[in-house]
This record gives structure tokens, C-alpha cells and sequence, in this order.
């Protein structure tokens, strides 16, 4: 096992028999299409939305983040205009990801899911997004997973764990049995939130709370779950 996979914790822990999926910046790196999205909305508002702050949005639903950004620009709208400005910034957002191919999923994806399906590990996706099922369709992913949990199916954002709590209840193992794979600081909070393990996607620095961090799924196998 590499020295950059060594857990945090000694004690024997309960053997992990399913894995749970955030999106973005996980399996596919959609980051800059919302990012595109968000500024083209905020510069018809006046003003200029910068990557750091898109950053900051990582995990976070599209009304919060809404509220971050009217926040930033000092911005004042009414709950109806919110609704009608999250709702374009979305069919912006959807026009770009409908054009996505399978070149766009991250490094060692299909080989880390590919090796984890056969190994037996039961798999959901647990993500903020509210358009999961048309970036799994477009990349070739949607035939790996066995439940899919996204926005359309929770009211409350990660750092709550709700997501990730309803997609271990779908398939049916107790939140102990599980592990997450996050890149964001509030989704690895929502796992371990919820009892579960967490593998942080991205720096170790910035992901403290979770039990393991790498760069990528292309740094995984199978035997790193069997030693979480």
C-alpha cells in the first residue's frame, strides 16, 4: 500500500462493502462549466465571478451558491427572481454539459469503478447536482452505479449527510459498511457526519477530516478499500 494511503486510525474497522460517488471533480471534472455558467449570470448582474469563488462552491447547492454569489456582488433579489436566475444559470449549465463525451471523466475512473464492480462492492452516487443522470449517460458511467442519490432526491446540502445516509439506506448497508469519495471539504464533513469513511479527492491540506487523500481514483485499488 502506498505511504500517502495510510489510514489515520489503527483500530479494526468494519470490512466496507459499498462505495459512494460525489461527481464532480470525482469521476468527471464539471467544475468549469458550472464556473462559466455562474459568471456569464453574474456579469449580466454587473459584476465579476472569479474562479477562488467558484472554489468555494464546491458541494454546495445551486440555491445556496446563488446566494454566495448575489452575496459577493451585493446583490439584493427576491425569492422569485432567485428561482428564475438559479433556473437560467441551469439551462446554461445544461446546454454545455449535454455536449460531454467520455474524454472529460477523470484519470483511472472506468479502470477504479471496473475493478470495484467486479470485486463485488455495491455502488451509488451521492452528489448536489441535480443533472447526474444526464453527465453519467453522456460519459459512459451511468451502467456502473446501482443507486444514484442527487439533488432532485435531498433537501439538504452536504455538509448534511443526507445524501449520502439515503444512498447507503438504497443499497441496503448499514453507514459504517461505506465509504465516500469527495473532493469537497463539506462533502467529506457530510461523511463522516453520517458514519462513514472518507476518501478525499485532492489535497491533504485542505481535506483534513478524511482517512485517506489522493490525487485521483487512478491512485486506488481494490486492496486500499480492503484496508480502510
Amino acid at each position: 500500500m502506498q505511504e500517502e494511503l495510510q489510514t489515520s486510525n489503527a483500530i479494526p474497522q468494519t470490512p466496507i462493502k459499498a462505495c459512494l460517488f460525489d461527481l464532480d471533480g470525482v469521476l468527471v471534472d464539471t467544475a468549469v462549466y458550472h464556473y462559466q455558467a455562474w459568471k456569464r449570470l453574474a456579469n449580466t448582474m454587473g459584476f465579476d465571478f472569479t474562479e477562488e469563488q467558484n472554489e468555494q462552491l464546491k458541494g454546495v447547492s445551486r440555491v445556496e451558491s446563488l446566494n454566495k454569489i448575489l452575496a459577493w456582488g451585493g446583490v439584493e433579489k427576491t425569492d422569485v427572481e432567485k428561482e428564475e436566475l438559479a433556473t437560467l444559470k441551469n439551462s446554461w449549465y445544461v446546454e454545455m454539459i449535454t455536449k460531454m463525451t467520455p474524454a472529460e471523466v477523470l484519470p483511472g475512473t472506468v479502470g477504479f469503478l471496473t475493478e470495484i464492480h467486479q470485486a463485488g462492492y455495491k455502488l451509488a452516487l451521492g452528489s448536489a447536482s441535480k443533472n447526474s443522470g444526464i453527465i453519467l449517460e453522456r460519459t459512459h458511467l451511468a451502467h456502473f452505479f446501482d443507486e444514484i442519490v442527487d439533488g432532485n432526491m435531498v433537501t439538504k446540502s452536504k455538509p448534511d449527510p443526507e445524501v449520502f445516509l439515503k444512498g447507503a439506506e438504497l443499497l441496503g448497508f448499514k453507514p459504517e459498511e461505506c465509504v465516500v469519495f469527495e473532493d469537497a471539504v463539506a462533502g467529506v464533513e457530510a461523511a463522516k457526519r453520517g458514519g462513514m469513511k472518507a476518501i478525499g479527492i485532492g489535497e491533504k491540506s485542505v481535506l483534513t477530516q478524511a482517512d485517506v487523500v489522493v490525487s485521483g481514483l487512478d491512485k486506488l485499488t481494490v486492496k486500499d478499500l480492503e484496508n480502510l
